[in-house]
């Protein structure tokens, strides 16, 4: 492989995919044109290269090239070396994770497709996250991991939902975005009618006092975990799409919980752990197992 490439102009075109890392709206335009996206720290960017993603450059401050010489060996693309305060002058924050890599997307699949490939792998069994609207980027990036540690097998985007591959996102899932398949939804008028027709029994997760109280669910076809925007949760079209309306239980005076931290409540009791709880009756609650 080449040497490292020291570069002191932050100007310097080359470093061109590093530009303004923290400026949302900039890498929208910058990523989706370019069909890139940037993995921020050492384990990150294994995991990504581990799940077939291919490095297009990476970035190293001169404080940590020692360190990370096997990573910078392996690495197909160009490696450039810059200072630490050059670093945050190109960024805009200071990078102190380590390495940053751009990298190479990949096409999404088409939701019908990952809809076949989840239930012909795991049958009735099959668990996705459906994600309407959310928009912060920590909010997707934890739910990817969410899903990762808690056995779901896809997660679903609506058109407006954050992009996964974003810095942020990828951060906060530790690269769970990498290994939980993902798909985009064309329409959100009409998309949740493709899960109905690949047979995914639809739960629509809100705080409403009407709402079925969660618990394990017993066998019985694939399930659709619906979750909603931040502040409002979902919307009443897809509420009203949904099979089952459940929420988790609240006590304190405390009136729902943050999007992420219900998420991971709901994915522990509809998948295999929530499973396991219902069949063995160790955990969990039969009484809301019967109801949902």
């Amino acid at each position: 492989m080449p040497p490292p490439i020291p570069v002191s102009n932050v100007d310097d075109q080359r470093l061109a995919d590093y530009v303004a890392l923290t400026d949302v709206h900039l890498r929208r335009k910058l990523e989706t044109a370019h069909g890139l996206f940037v993995a921020e720290g050492e384990r990150v960017i294994r995991r990504a290269i581990a799940a077939g993603y291919q490095v297009r450059s990476l970035l190293v401050t001169q404080d940590r090239l020692a360190g990370l010489a096997d990573l910078a060996a392996s690495c197909p693309g160009p490696v450039y070396v810059i200072a630490p305060a050059a670093a945050e002058a190109l960024t805009g924050y200071r990078v102190h994770r380590g390495p940053l890599a751009s990298m190479h997307r990949r096409p999404l699949p088409a939701v019908a497709g990952l809809m076949a490939a989840v239930t012909d792998r795991k049958g009735a069994a099959a668990r996705v996250v459906v994600l309407e609207d959310i928009v912060d980027h920590a909010n997707v990036g934890a739910i990817f991991r969410c899903a990762a540690a808690l056995g779901f097998d896809a997660v679903i985007l609506a058109p407006r939902c954050a992009d996964p591959l974003y810095r942020r996102a990828v951060k906060v899932s530790m690269g769970a975005v990498f290994s939980v398949p993902y798909a985009r939804l064309d329409d959100w008028r009409h998309g949740l009618g493709g899960l109905r027709q690949a047979g995914f029994r639809m739960l629509a997760l809100t705080p409403a006092p009407d709402a079925v109280p969660i618990g394990p669910v017993p066998a019985g076809g694939p399930i659709a975990l619906l979750v909603g925007t931040e502040g409002d949760g979902l919307s009443a079209r897809w509420l009203a799409a949904a099979d089952l309306r459940v929420r988790i239980p609240m006590s304190g005076g405390v009136s729902s919980l943050n999007v992420a931290s219900a998420a991971a409540i709901a994915c522990y009791l509809l998948g295999p752990a929530g499973q396991n709880s219902y069949s063995g009756g160790e955990a969990g609650s039969p009484r809301a197992a019967r109801e949902v």
